[in-house]
């Protein structure tokens, strides 16, 4: 009974051990920064593959979802997709992955989608990082914030195009990129927004950035019209970390190394 007795308390003893073993392995692994590049209208995860693989190469952990209706997924494009949709793909893809210590990243209209996801899951980020990316207040719509002839330009063209389902795609020289391989790589892998995510007002229950930590990189060789008020915004904010990139908006496609340096840096 005795030699009993002592078996049972050893078996307690290394079932603690065990279990403190496991628990502190996973808080150290879950420590990593875990990169979830989302990208901006028109594109999709394959826009990030220059950037995923310089950031791997490094030993970081990258994901590159694509959003609903877009890409890989445009034979899913329907009336119903709006930003909301975009915002709940990102949340249920950092929570069915089990990813924490998110940096996550929103290219252009992304901004948008990160904003939200901040809104709901700021647990599971660390930062985020808006590149050259639309910034919309609560209750400001894509549309909202777009200069008067852009936004008047996408009403018209989603109308005439499918009576309001998506808007088309512009080619990759709206975007800065020059290279003619990328441009041809870009412009076959493009496809048309659908509309309602940039008709539909972003709804934010708490402070924009939700508390997290906030990073504006701007693409300043050229400029997007569109874009340079939200830049110039952050640069004098003492809210935000504002970058450079010396390159077109596209810098996923133009500048992938340096701007995997500069996402490293964040750590």
């Amino acid at each position: 009974m005795k030699s009993f007795i002592i078996s049972k308390k050893s078996f307690y003893t290394v079932l603690v051990l065990l279990v403190s073993f496991f628990n502190s392995n996973a808080q150290s692994g879950g420590k990593q920064p875990v990169f979830v590049l989302v990208h901006g209208a028109f594109h999709g995860g394959w826009c990030w593959q220059r950037v995923s693989r310089e950031l791997r190469a490094k030993g970081d952990l990258v994901y590159a979802p694509t959003l609903s209706g877009l890409a890989e997924h445009k034979n899913t494009l329907n009336a119903q997709i709006d930003l909301n949709t975009h915002i709940t793909d990102i949340v249920n893809f950092i929570i069915e992955e089990d990813l924490h210590n998110v940096v996550l990243v929103g290219h252009s209209y992304a901004g948008a989608v990160i904003a939200g996801v901040a809104d709901r899951i700021p647990e599971r980020l660390s930062k985020l990082v808006f590149l050259d990316a639309m910034l919309m207040k609560n209750g400001q719509s894509a549309l909202d914030v777009s200069p008067d002839d852009i936004r008047q330009y996408f009403i018209k063209a989603t109308t005439d195009f499918d009576k309001g389902l998506s808007i088309p795609f512009f080619t990759s020289d709206f975007f800065g990129v020059t290279n003619t391989a990328d441009i041809k790589w870009v412009n076959d892998r493009l496809t048309n927004q659908p509309f309602r995510t940039f008709s539909q007002p972003l709804v934010l229950k708490h402070p924009y950035g939700n508390h997290l930590p906030l990073t504006y990189i701007a693409c300043t060789a050229p400029e997007l019209r569109a874009i340079q008020p939200f830049a110039e915004m952050t640069k004098k904010s003492k809210d935000w970390k504002y970058l450079e990139l010396k390159t077109g908006h596209d810098a996923m496609i133009t500048m992938p190394v340096e701007l995997a340096q500069l996402l490293q840096s964040l750590n």
